[in-house]
């Protein structure tokens, strides 16, 4: 069976490695992991990690934390070539963890096809455009969004049983910063000890980073990090947050600056309390999708490969029996539809052509950003279906996770599976 399920996979993501990968120009071959790499050469050489740029045509800086630096510094000791490769398996097979850990409960409900199930999953998930846009340029997104459903999932993994929570949120704040709405998010819901650790976590790895390469953390921190223009132009299509329409609708102007930060505000309030409602019906799933949505949305940059929260997202729709329930089956197969086509792209060459009206074209050019509004809305309702299997409530996901297996005749199938 897994064998058969390894097949469907590789079958699946085998054009778009085909294209980014083999027939795609060397000049913008893996420019991403590149950037990680060349992170990782400044680290072992003493090169200044924030004034190197990559080779010409892209001459990309690097933009994360000097954690993430030292992260990088194994990439160094390969041939890029084999890293970009390397790297492609791993968002692969970290893409389809994120699919078995969010998709559980439907996918151990198949029994002993279970593999088959996960590999029937996956391979639609690693076709959706912010996916397949990761795979492109060697991202480090499908890593992150692992790292902070790992964090909050119900019923606890057994191999993260000795880890707290809130550890993983902390190294993936620690690695990239916006994963610091689940901090929010965990002092919404008043969980106090998981908060803290994940601050503490990322106090401590920024410390570490901090000995380990001082100038380059002042750096950073008092420099680099205030600046937004090295992400890239703000106003480009594929930046699909609040703030890159705005821009793109009014330009960018202090007053603009001030309407983006109500308007983020008035989201986030809305999101936070749709997440703490998820939270509260012991919906860890549902939680995370919500969560990390608004990552994407409030972001002052979020290019559209940040949206790897979506493969979360349709599990946190379909919940454990969309069979059963035909309006969550037909919305998380239109989620799918939507995030598998690139909208923006089409009203980016909409405009390409002055003598067509405009405003369909800005229409397409912001539609991920109109999607996300739109999926909070049907994660909303479909959170008040009845009759769906929630996780075990708190303080019950260790008692799942140790899974007595002399008990498990007595729990639910989909829970004794998990467990």
């Amino acid at each position: 069976m897994w064998v058969i399920a390894a097949a469907i996979i590789t079958a699946a993501v085998t054009p778009t490695v085909l294209r980014y990968l083999v027939f795609w120009p060397y000049d913008q071959w893996q420019v991403d992991v590149e950037v990680y790499r060349e992170a990782g050469v400044s680290v072992m050489t003493g090169r200044p990690i924030y004034a190197a740029l990559t080779e010409a045509p892209q001459l990309l800086p690097f933009t994360y934390p000097p954690f993430a630096a030292l992260l990088a510094v194994p990439l160094a000791w390969l041939p890029f070539g084999v890293v970009g490769w390397l790297w492609t398996v791993l968002q692969v097979l970290a893409t389809t963890a994120i699919v078995w850990y969010a998709g559980w409960r439907l996918i151990h409900g198949f029994g002993s096809w279970a593999p088959i199930a996960l590999a029937a999953l996956t391979a639609p998930a690693l076709w959706f455009t912010p996916v397949t846009d990761g795979i492109r340029f060697g991202q480090v997104n499908a890593f992150i969004v692992l790292l902070c459903l790992m964090d909050l999932r119900r019923p606890r993994p057994l191999w993260l049983r000795h880890i707290p929570r809130g550890v993983l949120i902390g190294l993936a704040m620690s690695i990239k910063l916006t994963p610091g709405v689940f901090v929010i998010h965990l002092l919404v819901t008043r969980r106090w000890r998981e908060a803290t650790t994940a601050i503490v976590t990322a106090v401590l790895a920024t410390l570490g980073s901090w000995l380990v390469l001082p100038s380059a953390s002042f750096e950073f921190w008092g420099g680099a990090l205030q600046d937004p223009t090295r992400l890239g132009p703000n106003n480009g299509t594929s930046n699909q947050s609040l703030r890159g329409v705005i821009i793109r609708l009014l330009g960018e102007s202090t007053l603009t600056s001030l309407f983006w930060l109500v308007v983020a505000l008035a989201v986030g309030v809305a999101g936070f309390a749709l997440a703490r409602q998820r939270y509260l019906a012991h919906d860890s799933i549902g939680e995370v999708a919500v969560v990390g949505l608004l990552a994407c949305l409030i972001s002052p940059v979020s290019w559209i490969h940040h949206h790897h929260w979506i493969v979360v997202v349709v599990f946190a729709v379909l919940g454990a029996e969309p069979a059963q329930n035909r309006a969550r089956a037909g919305f998380g197969a239109l989620i799918a539809a939507f995030y598998t086509v690139s909208i923006p792209w089409w009203g980016n060459a909409w405009l390409t052509h002055p003598e067509r009206p405009a405003w369909f074209g800005l229409l397409l050019q912001n539609f991920m950003v109109i999607q996300d509004l739109l999926v909070l809305l049907i994660l909303w309702k479909v959170s008040h279906a009845p009759g769906e299997l929630h996780d075990p409530p708190e303080g019950e996901d260790q008692a799942n996770a140790a899974a007595e297996p002399l008990q498990g005749a007595q729990a639910h199938p989909a829970e004794q599976a998990a467990a």
